[in-house]
């Protein structure tokens, strides 16, 4: 195992978050687009949100987890289930619909919160799992220091670090703030894909050296041939926060309708049937 060849990931596209206008109290942009079910498995979309009380009314999800980082500000969620919290900058609530959830997210009156969420596939044999929130504090995070960077830890591994967050799809997910200068090296399993989205800051990415700033996402390229490990190497060209995100793929089929994702045209209808009934 010590001789195993561990791979090194390049970049296989990038691309900027055109963030726009939908009302005087929301503006929102793709940071991952919809509909890739394959090239981003086991991740279906994320979204990057500033808003204020009254831009999402109260809805529900099937089928699914939502992650959402709070870049500025803070958010309050309450749900059907009796449960609710507060997560502010830098902290991330991690919520897994499952069978059925109905939820709210918003920020204080008078107030903006600016949140990354990310929507991850459950796999076919946990779709109507019970549902479950797990807020994870930023401060509270576990976190792998090295010269020049910290790999703040919110679900998964980085290195020997590992976060206690419970996964139903292998997720790993840190928030990695890198020196000027200084270079990140982030492992994970050759068969996961991944991406970054660039909070602060610029650098280069990855073997081919791709170079991104602020306001972007790379995708992370695949891993050709046998090796069981890679690693993306990043280095700041002045100080950098990024978020990185991995994940197994699921390799299952995805039918997604509204806030429903299920593996079959009949089960979104079934989601749909029981909303209505009141079975969530």
């Amino acid at each position: 195992m010590e001789n195993q060849k561990i791979a090194q990931r390049a970049i296989k596209r990038t691309w900027k978050i055109e963030l726009n206008k939908h009302s005087d109290i929301h503006t929102a942009g793709l940071v991952l687009p919809p509909g890739n079910w394959e090239e981003f498995d086991p991740f279906l979309l994320m979204a990057e949100d500033i808003f204020q009380q009254k831009a999402f009314d109260n809805h529900p999800h099937r089928g699914m987890e939502t992650v959402t980082y709070i870049i500025d500000g803070e958010m309050h969620h309450t749900d059907d289930k009796g449960g609710k919290g507060t997560i502010k900058k830098g902290d991330v609530q991690w919520m897994t619909a499952g069978k059925g959830i109905n939820h709210l997210e918003e920020p204080p009156v008078n107030t903006t919160v600016h949140s990354l969420q990310l929507w991850v596939n459950l796999p076919r044999a946990e779709k109507m799992a019970t549902p479950r929130y797990q807020d994870i504090i930023g401060a509270e995070a576990p976190v792998r220091r090295e010269e020049g960077v910290s790999y703040r830890v919110f679900s998964g591994s980085s290195g020997n670090v590992v976060s206690p967050t419970k996964n139903h799809a292998l997720v790993t997910m840190a928030e990695i703030e890198i020196e000027a200068g200084a270079t990140a090296v982030q492992d994970l399993p050759a068969d996961y894909n991944g991406f970054i989205v660039v909070l602060e800051g610029s650098g280069v990415f990855g073997s081919h050296y791709t170079e991104a700033q602020k306001g972007q996402v790379l995708l992370l390229d695949n891993v050709l041939g046998e090796a069981a490990e890679s690693e993306i190497r990043i280095k700041a060209k002045e100080q950098m926060k990024v978020l990185f995100f991995a994940g197994r793929p699921l390799r299952e089929p995805v039918v997604a309708k509204g806030p429903f994702v299920m593996n079959t045209e009949e089960e979104i209808k079934q989601a749909y049937a029981d909303y209505r009934a009141g079975k969530f």
